[in-house]
């Protein structure tokens, strides 16, 4: 069965094909059936629970909740660890986890109609400004959790797959139109603008707040329902028994709604509660939807003179909240369209987008420069050789990778590769704007440090033997924008082969649970 899976911070939706329907899969929960499955980790005195089971263990002080872990990949790699009431795991393994027992669920406690042994093609929705790393421990995972992962899709694109196909039911031909998502999730905010035609729609520009979603106006009501000093009492069982109190305030509020009350004898008995103003709440959330706002009007600007949009096209739970759309009609007015599957169009965009429809093929585009340091003037300069230029156009998921190679004879003994992804990059080969750094890798450009394990603690030097070899670089990315290299000594005859992120500068270890404060300019 192939299936489009929406990986959110607070939700996971799958959505199925099944002959050109691409129903909402409905899980049984217990005590109710939902249409979401909880990306929620339990971590017990010696095992581990996911979903359903992990939210069954909340008012256990013995166990320990982990929500909105997506939350924290944009800065993990594979070797990363997650700090499990003290004992470290691994994140990747954690993942893996959490992809199994949804595998599992979509067999077992699903209205899916999986046949025994039915494989789980999948394909995968990942924010717009998610970096390599993210992409492979997603990737990665679901892959060891039992699903054969048809590609990966950023999460705006597949949105506009959905709103494209929705409204071309019907009609005989469909003209292109120039559609811009803005797609504010529980913990990442996107927005993209998309050209939509009758056989594929291009990525012209995309732009987002990588640490801006849901979860934050949940921290907000927090704010107002706790202060610091009682906040610190609570024990981590206690602060997610909270949090998620928080959510389901926020969730309440309609746009006639005043105020709401926060329920702290769920949270520890003899606490009572407290009411939180509905205008309380909008004074801090305003501005960092203003900041979100300004980032669909640079897209929207960067069109140019003549550009225009012919839609905003609203997804993603976080945009539910009255202000958001009040807001955006404030700034947009009459072009702003809320998708009628807020919480699903994503999913059901990726389940088009794998079951290969007409007019569901989606151009991505690198939205920053990729490149690497090289030195000049004998040293005593350095410029960004850019490898992918930005816009560069992705392949699709059965086209061929793209290639770009270097070939040079080198004067050092060692080489030592700093990667990076630039907003821009000036004439003179500067990175300009914002700056992500990514793996430093060392190369035996001399022979005989071709065995060396670790080159970081050998000196560079020149080297007259090595500038007598000729070293091949090339480079390869793939549908979902994951860069690898190959570094060749053609002349020697030996190679080696990386998977470039931004994991090289040393082991991350995730302390989930810990209150994120706002930042108002975020």
């Amino acid at each position: 069965m192939k299936l489009g899976i929406d990986f959110g911070t607070t939700r996971i939706v799958v959505a199925a094909a099944d002959r050109g329907n691409y129903p909402v899969v409905s899980f049984d929960a217990g005590d109710e059936t939902r249409d979401w499955y909880p990306p929620t980790i339990a971590f017990g005195p010696k095992t581990i629970h996911y979903g359903w089971d992990a939210l069954g263990h909340q008012g256990d002080p013995a166990w320990t909740l982990v929500r909105s872990l997506k939350r924290e990949l944009h800065g993990a790699g594979p070797h990363s660890e997650i700090d499990a009431a003290g004992q470290p795991v691994r994140l990747l393994d954690v993942l893996t986890g959490l992809a199994k027992s949804l595998a599992a669920a979509l067999r077992e406690r699903s209205n899916a109609g999986l046949k025994p042994g039915e494989p789980l093609e999948a394909m995968l929705g990942v924010p717009a400004n998610a970096n390599s790393n993210q992409r492979y421990l997603t990737t990665e995972a679901f892959r060891r959790g039992g699903f054969h992962v048809l590609g990966m899709l950023n999460e705006p694109s597949a949105a506009s797959v959905e709103f494209a196909h929705r409204h071309r039911q019907g009609k005989t031909s469909a003209a292109e139109e120039t559609l811009l998502v803005y797609d504010l999730g529980g913990g990442t905010f996107d927005a993209s603008i998309l050209r939509t035609g009758e056989k594929e729609n291009v990525v012209v520009a995309t732009a987002g707040l990588p640490h801006f979603g849901g979860d934050d106006f949940d921290e907000m009501i927090a704010e107002f329902a706790l202060d610091e000093d009682r906040r610190q009492l609570l024990t981590a069982a206690e602060n997610y028994r909270f949090l998620e109190e928080c959510r389901e305030r926020k969730e309440s509020i309609k746009p006639t709604t005043k105020r709401v009350s926060v329920d702290l004898e769920s949270v520890r008995p003899g606490w009572g509660g407290v009411n939180v103003t509905v205008a309380q709440f909008e004074s801090v959330a305003r501005p960092r939807i203003e900041r979100s706002i300004e980032v669909v009007e640079g897209l929207v600007k960067a069109l140019g003179p003549a550009g225009s949009i012919d839609a905003l096209y609203v997804t993603g739970g976080g945009s539910e909240l009255p202000l958001v759309s009040r807001m955006l009609r404030e700034s947009f007015g009459r072009s702003v369209k809320r998708s009628t599957y807020t919480r699903a169009a994503t999913a059901i965009g990726l389940a088009i987008h794998a079951d290969e429809q007409p007019g569901a093929v989606v151009r991505e585009r690198f939205g920053r420069a990729f490149g690497v340091w090289r030195e000049a003037d004998h040293g005593r300069r350095a410029w960004l050789d850019v490898i992918f230029e930005r816009g560069t156009v992705l392949p699709l998921a059965k086209q061929p990778a793209l290639v770009r190679e270097r070939r040079y004879y080198p004067v050092h003994n060692i080489g030592h590769f700093r990667y990076l992804e630039a907003a821009d990059v000036t004439r003179d080969g500067e990175p300009a704007g914002d700056l992500a750094f990514w793996d430093e890798i060392y190369f035996p450009f001399d022979p005989a440090l071709a065995k060396v394990s670790d080159l970081a603690n050998t000196p560079v030097t020149y080297s007259e033997i090595a500038q007598g070899q000729e070293i091949h670089e090339r480079f390869i990315c793939d549908a979902s924008g994951a860069v690898h290299v190959e570094l060749s000594n053609a002349t020697a005859g030996y190679v080696r082969e990386f998977a470039l992120a931004r994991w090289a500068t040393g082991q991350v270890t995730i302390k989930p649970g810990v209150k994120r404060r706002r930042k108002e300019n975020a």
